[in-house]
Order: C-alpha cells, then structure tokens, then sequence
C-alpha cells in the first residue's frame, strides 16, 4: 500500500516549510529516504531505534493526538450523564451496594446533580450548565459514557489509562505511538509532557514514561513556566560558528563510540538527545512563542482571562506543536485537581472555568486549520464519581468519591464521529453496562486510528513480545469510528 500522501500531510508541509533547519539537521536529510524502508511492524529483535517517520500498518486517519488529563476524576454525574433517577432517590438511601475508597467519610445517601442540564447542537447530546463552551463544539465530539477501568485507586487507574495496566513502570502511550509510527518532526520531540504551574499529576513522571521502551521514546516535559524548555541557548562564547563547529566534532566522537558499542540503546538514546537539543534552539523557540498569534486566536483560548489564561496558553501550545509535526502531547491539570471529595459545589466549577473554554478552543482551532481530521483530542481522566454523598458535613462541604465502574470522557477529531454520544451507565450513573469501553478496547481503538494494529506493535524484552495490551483482549470500538 502507498502511504506517500501521508508523508506529505499538510501538517508536514508546515513544519518543514516554517522552521529553520539547525547544524545537525543534515544528518536527518540525509538519512530520512531510509524511511521508505520501515518495517510494518517494529522489528523484535533491533539493533537500533530512531525517531524518523515510520510506515504503519494500514491508512490512518489520525496522525498526531492532543491528550488533555483532567487528572483526580471529573464527575461524570455533574458534567456529562444526567440521571433523572437521581432525582427521585436525592437525600434516600441508595438500593444498591456500592464500593468506597473512603470508608470513614462514605454516605449511602444519594446526590441529585446541582446543575441543570440541557440539550445542545444538532446532535441533542446532553451536557452540564458547567460546560457552556464545550456545548457550541458538541457537533465536533463523541462523549463515551461507559468507561471502565474497575480499579478505584488513582495511580492503578491513571496507569490504566496511560499504560494499559495498573502496575507502574510501563510505557505510556505516547512512547508506543512514537515508537510505533516516530515523528514528523526531527526538530521536535516526538512525545511532550506539559505539566500544571501548581504540581505535577498522580504517579509525576511515570505518566510520560517510556518504562522498558527504549529511552528515546520517553517524553519530553515543556514546563508550564517561562523557560518552558530549560538551557536552549548555547553560552555567549559558543554561540554561532563556534556552537556549530563543536556540535560537529563531539557528534564525530558520539558515532566512533557508538560504532565501538554497537546497540547500547542508552547511548544512542543520549546521542540523539543531544542532536534533537542543538535543532530546538530555533524550533522550540519558535513553536512555543504564542505571540505570533493573531488577538483574536488568543482570545479564542481565553489567554486574556486570568482564569484561563495558563491552561489556555498550553493548549494553544499543543496546537502550535502538532501543527509541527510533532506527535503526541499530554497536558495534565495540577495533582487531584479533579479530586472532589469535598466541597463539590465550589470546587467543580472552578475546575470547569480553567479547562472548558481552553478545550473547546483548540478544537475549534484546530478544525479551522484542516488539522482536526487528523487531530485526536482526548478530555478525560483516570475516573469518575459516585451518585452518593461523601464527606456529609452540610451542602457546601459535600462531595463525591472515586468510581471506575462507569466514567465519562469526549473524543474528537481523527477519524472519531462527532456529534455523538456512545455507551451508557445504569440509572444510577454508577456501573457502565451498554457498549462498555474498557481501558484496552480504548487504547485498541486509538491504534487503529493511528494505521497501528495493537497485536503486532511489540517490544521484545526479557524473551517476551510485550504490547500495549500486553494479552487483554481491547476490542476496536467501532461506534467511536467515523465513517468514511
């Protein structure tokens, strides 16, 4: 099958026409027709791993993703799945038996929704008054309204989502996709990890792992702060000519070390490292610099407001960066931000205020710009919330515990329908139980959007071919799928 049409997508066409190329960047030129001859599926048994594009294994119809994780588990209940039910059982017991992460503070008295919801877009999908500006792009996305993952502890579950099991230490999904496919851009990284000015989430690093990956996968963390990448500026006596004359000799010392030991995959990971450092010392600066953009795109983010003004400008950032061809973004709220075991009624409108109209605006953004054919964008996080109190001290103090039984998350973009909703919770919104979506059939369904086919997309370690399913059985969520 020919796959040429998409090396030569729009999106590559922009980085490589409006990014200077750096010293080192000769090397990639020279070398990128070796691309023509990737291998289907990554070798078992490699002797070296780069980061050039890589052919997949059928047409895609999503070239790079924009994850945004709402990390400590946004209340489905209260955001994307009214309950009528609920309603009638508000201040009752609940009927049915039900699973605390918080015995002390738990409560079977059940929580009607605070907020109203209604109808929006041609569609009709049901939303939350709390998410006005995700109801103009309602027409744009899939809500998934029966996510699983059955295991209430956020690390487990955070991993679950991130990794594909709930043990630590294995690579996330950008390290497989970057893996899988590389990356458009050799002026880039591939995989970037933007974190929160006020923490890093749940399990910190080990979000943007390449875990037994090699280490050239891992992602790269753009701080939430200026500098957003640290130490891009070469020291005043080595900037220019200079830089470009040692960067070449130390490169000639990498590769006769490198070629005295060969497949030391640490070592080539930092030699590459080192060469992707001198190429950003333009690109990053470039991509990262929000002030080429139009008044009215930034006000679009809500860069202008201070309640969204930081989020916005990270998402504003994702843009800029797959538009560039890079491959994978994460951004991720501050840790538990999401966490609401209390203080319910104050704390999720706030959590909303930051992330709705930022979110809403990078799909718009990037539909505008033909970039959202190709574009997944993710909003969701590790879990959802229980239909019963917790912490039951008075309305202003109340809140809801974890629930990985049945949670909420939107899709759009990337071959992904619009203007949809998929599965369901039972009455209660407490267990998913039609078109159940676990974990695996979620990251199954992405690789295939992807042209990946999540059996063959393996790592040989330890004598094992190991995968991002790692032997669940995820299914391809075809009721996610566009049809074209």
């Amino acid at each position: 099958m020919n796959f040429e049409m998409f090396r030569s997508s729009r999106r590559h066409f922009l980085a490589s026409s409006s990014i200077g190329l750096q010293s080192l960047a000769l090397t990639w030129l020279l070398n990128q027709d070796r691309a023509q001859a990737a291998p289907l599926k990554p070798e078992l048994t490699p002797t070296s791993f780069d980061l050039k594009p890589k052919l997949p294994s059928h047409a895609p119809q999503a070239q790079a993703m924009i994850s945004l994780f709402m990390q400590g588990g946004p209340s489905h209940l209260d955001l994307f799945d009214p309950k009528p039910e609920l309603e009638k059982y508000d201040g009752k017991e609940f009927p049915e038996k039900l699973k605390y992460d918080n015995a002390a503070q738990a409560s079977p008295i059940v929580m009607a929704s605070p907020w109203k919801f209604r109808k929006h877009g041609v569609c009709g999908t049901e939303l939350s008054e709390l998410l006005p500006h995700l109801g103009e792009i309602v027409d744009d996305i899939t809500v998934v309204r029966s996510m699983h993952t059955g295991v209430n502890n956020h690390g487990q579950s955070i991993h679950a989502m991130n990794s594909g099991r709930i043990q630590r230490g294995r690579p996330a999904l950008g390290s497989w996709l970057t893996y899988g496919l590389g990356s458009e851009s050799q002026e880039l990284p591939a995989f970037v990890a933007m974190t929160d000015p006020k923490g890093i989430p749940v399990e910190g690093v080990h979000n943007w792992s390449n875990g037994w990956l090699p280490a050239l996968f891992q992602g790269t963390v753009v701080r939430p702060r200026e500098p957003r990448i640290l130490n891009l500026d070469a020291r005043k006596q080595l900037a220019g000519k200079a830089q470009q004359r040692y960067l070449s000799f130390i490169n000639e010392l990498n590769q006769e070390h490198l070629a005295r030991h060969p497949g030391q995959l640490d070592l080539e990971a930092r030699i590459s490292s080192y060469e992707l450092a001198a190429k950003m010392q333009t690109a990053a600066k470039e991509a990262l610099d929000i002030s080429q953009e139009t008044k009215e795109t930034q006000v679009l983010y809500g860069i202008d407001q201070p309640v969204t003004q930081e989020f916005g400008t990270r998402c504003l950032i994702a843009r800029r960066l797959v538009e560039r061809g890079v491959r994978f973004v994460q951004l991720y709220t501050k840790n538990q931000y999401w966490d609401h075991h209390g203080s319910i009624r104050s704390s999720l409108p706030a959590a909303c205020q930051k992330t709705d109209q930022p979110s809403a605006a990078l799909v718009i953004d990037l539909k505008r710009r033909g970039l959202l054919e190709s574009t997944v964008v993710h909003w969701g996080g590790e879990m959802g919330r229980l239909p019963v109190i917790q912490n039951n001290a008075g309305a202003s103090k109340v809140g809801r515990d974890h629930n990985t039984y049945g949670f909420s998350m939107w899709l759009a973009g990337g071959g992904i329908k619009g203007g949809h909703t998929y599965g369901a919770t039972d009455e209660f919104g407490h267990k998913a139980v039609e078109n159940i979506v676990n974990h695996y059939d979620y990251h199954a369904t992405l690789l295939h959007l992807f042209g990946l086919d999540a059996k063959l997309l393996t790592y040989l370690r330890s004598g094992r071919e190991q995968s991002l399913l790692d032997g669940q059985e995820g299914q391809i969520v075809q009721g996610l799928l566009r049809n074209i």
